[in-house]
């Protein structure tokens, strides 16, 4: 399915009917106050809808029907193959409904439509098929024993949890979680950034449309504090998975210790490291990769390329190549195929991304804000030290730090908080295995840059989060609990007492 014009975005978008109250229990509901806040469409700050702000009560009756279900087994103890079937028709109707959901995801986020259509809402679907087919091929485990015992190892559902979303990829990040969660059983009880809750709730109603049942996918739009808080600190919410910042992460750790120690799975911020030594081959290549990892979703990644760390000896020509790829960057209405830099996601947002631009030494490239736009920007910082190097600015905000050695680069790259992901450049293949080795970071990329795929686990090390990692067979790992079931075979005539 090709790209469209602009103009057939915006009258696909004119034509949108946008969901607007929470989804509980099989059904749109309005929040039990009655209140509700505006959504904004932030590349033009014009209201979209008026949106279910729920809070504490809408909190506990979703919680107690996601309890209901669970317990009742109508998902959780459903065969592994009928949830499959279910989560392969969910696939089939996001597929259906795939260019509604990328001009809402669009016009809600600010995100360019070039990228809801050809990475969000591809890589969404590609999600919830891909754990859907894992549900009937992951095998429990016997341990060894002695001939009288048999002792099995095997995997239950967690229970009733908690997802909370980020506003940077909000469908994506939903498939992320939703898919492995349902995949093992649980409830959920979805609660999406303030920001851009529109396509959560419609992917609820298609997911009740495809045969998940009433209670087992439940979506609350609503603040932080009327509606993560009180998930978080829920008695009878048996886990939280987490992403988003930092702060906010660190938070639903005291939730859960000052509640019922539910666990708790934080992905959370990055200030990642791209490391380029003397040696690397093709430079205009690398320089695509830097751009393309500083700048895809206008920066606001948590995996985004935000410290480049050259050698000083291909510094020069790698930054006059970026500065020639930073122009196939268009910045613009997102809603137009031929932008790749679309609106911050808020005017809070703005205002934070903007802020860092008014002091910044040494811009090389970009450096202007206005409207709820900013442009690409590369500067050139003196060390690590700046707190452009040391804050998450989550925005397309490239810092470039030069380097006289190989040590001196991984020691720089592992001068933060943070550790999610890291890149490094080099042709010598010892050199190379030995700094992905070195570089403290959930996922390492050599000679490009990426997060892996669907298969292969993410999240980070240090302030970047914790508890579990989202994608691949790992993903499982947080919405399941261990069970130990130990049989004694021994027969009665050996035990007797003699």
């Amino acid at each position: 399915m090709g790209l469209l014009t602009k103009e057939e975005y915006a009258a696909i978008a004119a034509e949108l009917e946008l969901p607007t109250a929470a989804f509980i229990d099989g059904s749109y509901r309005p929040a039990a106050s009655g209140k509700t806040f505006a959504t904004v469409n932030p590349a033009t700050d014009t209201p979209l809808a008026e949106i279910a702000a729920c809070g504490s009560e809408d909190v506990d009756f979703a919680v107690a029907k996601a309890r209901d279900a669970f317990e009742d087994g109508r998902w959780s103890r459903l065969h592994p193959s009928a949830r499959k079937d279910v989560l392969i028709r969910l696939a089939k109707l996001l597929t259906r409904n795939a260019r509604e959901l990328a001009v809402m995801e669009s016009i809600d986020s600010g995100k360019t439509i070039f990228d809801c259509e050809t990475v969000d809402i591809p890589e969404a679907i590609n999600c919830i098929k891909w754990h859907a087919e894992a549900i009937d091929k992951i095998y429990d485990y016997t341990a060894p024993a002695s001939d009288d015992h048999i002792a099995m190892v095997v995997r239950e559902p967690v229970g009733v949890v908690g997802l909370v979303l980020p506003w940077n990829f909000p469908l994506l990040m939903l498939a992320w979680k939703i898919a492995p969660a349902l995949a093992s059983g649980c409830s959920v009880i979805v609660k999406p950034a303030e920001e851009t809750s529109l396509t959560a709730l419609r992917v609820a109603e298609l997911a009740h449309e495809a045969g998940v049942p009433r209670g087992v996918f439940n979506v609350l739009p609503g603040s932080g504090p009327e509606v993560g808080e009180p998930l978080g600190r829920h008695m009878d919410v048996d886990m939280v998975s987490f992403t988003g910042s930092t702060v906010t992460g660190k938070r639903f750790l005291t939730y859960a210790g000052e509640s019922n120690a539910k666990e708790v799975v934080l992905e959370m911020g990055g200030k990642n490291p791209c490391v380029v030594m003397d040696d690397a081959e093709n430079l205009d290549r690398v320089a695509a990769h830097v751009v393309n990892g500083a700048f895809w979703n206008m920066g606001e990644n948590c995996s985004a390329i935000s410290r480049l760390i050259v050698h000083k000896a291909v510094k020069a020509e790698l930054l006059d190549k970026i500065e020639a790829h930073v122009r196939e960057w268009p910045l613009g209405d997102p809603l137009d195929p031929e932008t790749r830099l679309g609106a911050m996601v808020s005017k809070a947002h703005f205002a934070k991304v903007s802020g860092y631009l008014k002091d910044a030494p040494n811009v090389r490239v970009g450096g202007g804000a206005e409207g709820g736009f900013v442009e690409a920007t590369v500067l050139e910082l003196p060390d690590n030290a700046h707190r452009l190097a040391r804050d998450e600015i989550f925005g397309p905000v490239l810092s470039v730090i030069d380097v006289s050695s190989f040590d001196e680069a991984i020691s720089v790259a592992n001068d933060t908080d943070y550790g999610l992901c890291a890149s490094l450049f080099t042709s010598h293949a010892k050199r190379a295995m030995r700094g992905a080795r070195m570089l403290r970071a959930g996922t390492v990329t050599v000679n490009s840059y990426g997060e892996g795929d669907i298969t292969t686990p993410f999240g980070g090390y240090k302030q970047s989060g914790f508890g579990g990692r989202d994608n691949g067979i790992f993903a499982h790992d947080q919405y399941t609990q261990l069970k130990t079931i130990w049989l004694d075979l021994a027969d009665d005539a050996d035990e007797a007492v003699v």
